[in-house]
Order: structure tokens, then C-alpha cells, then sequence
């Protein structure tokens, strides 16, 4: 059984925690705590789904997000946006950068799963 490989990538060392415990038993979970790392995180372990923050230092999610998807090694990575911000524009933005999915916090555990199944089949 191969098991899937999750990128985390949030700023926020608590949201990495909890998506982390909610997924650590069903998938490999990898953290970035910026969208330069991500990227780097992105080309060297090619993690099956990113979960990625907009707001982030150093490159921000849609920065980040959009190299991820112009990178001829990266760009089949299914990338979700998880942010706080849910406004009708950031999903537009999100979307125009190449996003694939997009989540608000505050986020309900099924709901997550739910988004990731849609991208990954269940490990189960």
C-alpha cells in the first residue's frame, strides 16, 4: 500500500500541528512554514497534495502556488488553499495562480478529508 504524501504549508506552527494530527494517521504529513520552502519542499519530495496558507512570509501562497504550477516538475501537484480569508476575490486569485481547490478556516476535520479525498483516493 503506498501511502500518500501531504505537504503543509502555513506559517501558523498550530495549524501545521492540527492538520497534521488530523491527517498523520492516513497520510505522510511534510511541513513548510513559508512559500520558499514549499517550493524547495515541492521540487525534492514531490508530495501527492499541498495544503497551502495565502498569508505566508517570504513568499506568500499565491506566489508560491503559482511556480509550483508554471515548474515543469512541479506543476501536476494538486495544490488547496487553506486560508482564513474567504473572500469571493482570494478564490479568484487563488484559481488565476493555478490553484486546485480551496479551503476557509476554520476548517471542520470531515470537511478537509472530504477536499483531499476529491484530489487523493482514500488510503483506506
Amino acid at each position: 500500500m503506498d501511502i500518500k504524501k501531504i505537504l503543509i504549508a502555513d506559517d501558523e506552527s498550530n495549524i501545521r500541528l492540527l492538520v497534521s494530527s488530523m491527517l498523520g494517521k492516513d497520510y505522510t504529513v511534510i511541513e513548510a512554514s513559508d512559500g520558499e520552502e514549499t517550493i524547495d519542499i515541492a521540487r525534492s519530495q514531490k508530495p501527492d497534495l499541498i495544503l497551502m496558507d495565502i498569508l505566508m512570509p517570504r513568499l506568500d501562497g499565491y506566489a508560491a502556488c503559482h511556480a509550483i504550477k508554471t515548474e515543469q516538475a512541479t506543476k501536476a501537484i494538486p495544490v488547496v488553499m487553506l486560508t482564513a480569508v474567504g473572500y469571493e476575490l482570494n478564490k479568484k486569485l487563488a484559481k488565476e495562480v493555478g490553484a486546485d481547490g480551496y479551503i476557509t478556516k476554520p476548517f471542520s476535520p470531515q470537511g478537509l478529508l472530504n477536499t483531499i479525498g476529491q484530489f487523493l483516493k482514500s488510503p483506506k
